[in-house]
């Protein structure tokens, strides 16, 4: 009996891992039934899994969620210095951003606003604090004035990685960059300018 609750977990993260790689690829218009094609299920077999698109969505949200705070988790942010943990959050969000690409587009988020700022909001915040008290990060912009900044240039990585001759460490290697130097040629010579 144990392993018939282990099948249906696998199968369900089978169809929402095969759901985010078919509308990654083409988008909104991937009905149910193509999901269901390209995941190599029943269309009865998926809509027991998810009885609405609705409801798959929300499902990749979720799984969109825990692959990211797992990454930032694995990223060990609070053990590095901060233009390190920097290029990890970009790593990760761009990893996990790309794979889930569909729901950027149709807007789902995880059902917990609150879960979502534990597991995902207060670390990227500790590591931006972090940054600001160590002179690594500019002090006249709050914290979430800069983690705003920052969240737009992952949404352009995350468009930049599934361009072809681009790839997520470079959209995250150039991320990292802008965001730390900007696109000036010329660098500062220290931390206050």
């Amino acid at each position: 009996m144990s392993k018939k609750p282990a099948l249906r977990d696998h199968t369900a993260t089978l169809i929402v891992e095969g759901a985010a790689l078919v509308l990654a690829e083409r988008g909104d218009a991937a009905s149910m039934s193509v999901i269901a094609d390209a995941v190599g299920v029943g269309r009865a077999t998926l809509y027991r899994y998810f009885p609405s698109r609705e409801v798959l969505l929300q499902a990749m949200a979720d799984a969109a969620l825990d692959e990211l705070s797992n990454r930032l988790t694995e990223a060990q942010l609070d053990t590095v210095e901060v233009p390190e943990g920097i290029a990890r959050l970009a790593r990760a969000f761009i990893t996990t951003g790309g794979k889930y690409v569909a729901l950027m587009r149709t807007g789902h988020k995880p059902a917990d606003p609150a879960l979502v700022d534990r597991r995902i909001g207060e670390p990227l915040r500790d590591l931006f604090r972090r940054g600001i008290a160590s002179g690594t990060l500019r002090d006249d912009l709050m914290p979430e004035t800069q983690l705003a900044m920052f969240s737009s240039l992952l949404e352009a990585g995350i468009t930049l990685s599934a361009r072809p001759g681009s790839g997520v460490e470079q959209a995250s290697a150039a991320v990292t960059a802008v965001f730390l130097h900007g696109t000036s040629t010329t660098r500062p010579t220290d931390s206050s300018q």
